[in-house]
């Protein structure tokens, strides 16, 4: 069953509906008093606060993206749900004139999300073969194109078939920089495919088996020796930042690289109402 804008809006109503939400995952299983001990806390009208009999007051959005900001709790929300379901992402001005906010205030209420959706640490689970590769991300330009490409930003990523993908924005693509991400991104043992760039030489040192395919002869899939997956999630990638966002700076890139990989591991559960859960239990997490 599909979670619409008309589900949403009956879960979160209002500003206290999801205050309560905020508590609730904050403190499931409840919170103690330092000052009298009671586990008893209502909510304080007008305030983003819960109090208990004995006077003491908590703030449960403290630490979170919402510390701090007089933007009502549900536009923050109409915002993790529009950005939790949006398969090419959702720009700010878009954002803008969904929420009816500056535009100011639209571009610090994404990029706040975007941090909710940084990527856990550890390598992948490796139940499938990993496909490694990298790319460059940029504005489209004159000259040179792939490696050594000016004004664009080189990135590198892992992906497991059918399972999920880390990215990381790189300095460079050189085997030295490489090496250390496949070690801490895959794990041991694991089957690696790559293409036929030099930067992959050593990948058989770490303990993997490494597979080729060879692009520049014109290969693209030896059986299960392929980059198709990787390179169709640049393709995605690429196509969103283009057709919604236009351009992103390099200062900014790894989080629209880490919203893009959240919903890409986030897919086998596909609905929005889960992937607006699983967001919104990170609030917490962010400061």
């Amino acid at each position: 069953m599909k979670y619409t804008i008309k589900d949403f809006r009956a879960d979160f109503p209002n500003d206290k509906t999801c205050l309560d939400f905020i508590f609730n995952n904050r403190y499931p299983k409840g919170l103690s008093c330092p000052k009298c001990d009671k586990t008893a806390f209502h909510a304080v009208e007008g305030r983003r606060s819960y109090a208990c009999a004995c006077g003491f007051q908590v703030y449960p959005t403290e630490g979170t993206i919402f510390h701090k900001s007089s933007t009502p709790l549900t536009l923050w929300f109409h915002a993790i749900f529009l950005m939790s379901q949006s398969k090419n992402g959702i720009a700010a001005k878009e954002l803008q004139r969904h929420l009816g906010v500056t535009y100011k205030c639209a571009w610090r209420i994404a990029k706040q999300i975007r941090l909710l959706m940084s990527p856990d640490g550890g390598p992948l689970g490796g139940l499938e073969i990993i496909e490694a590769d990298e790319t460059y991300v940029g504005g489209v330009r004159r000259g040179k194109r792939g490696r050594g490409a000016e004004g664009k930003t080189p990135v590198f990523g892992v992906v497991e078939r059918k399972g999920h993908v880390k990215t990381q924005v790189v300095p460079n693509v050189r085997m030295v920089t490489l090496m250390p991400l496949i070690q801490a991104m895959v794990p041991p043992n694991a089957v690696i495919t790559t293409d036929e760039s030099n930067s992959y030489n050593k990948v058989k040192s770490l303990g993997h088996l490494h597979e080729t395919v060879r692009h520049g002869k014109g290969e693209y899939a030896r059986g299960d020796v392929h980059t198709n997956t990787i390179e169709g999630f640049w393709s995605q990638f690429k196509r969103s930042v283009h057709g919604t966002f236009h351009a992103v700076s390099p200062k900014h890139l790894q989080t629209y690289l880490n919203e893009f990989s959240f919903r890409y591991n986030h897919r086998g559960q596909n609905l929005p109402r889960v992937m607006f859960s699983r967001v919104a239990t990170l609030l917490p997490k962010v400061s």
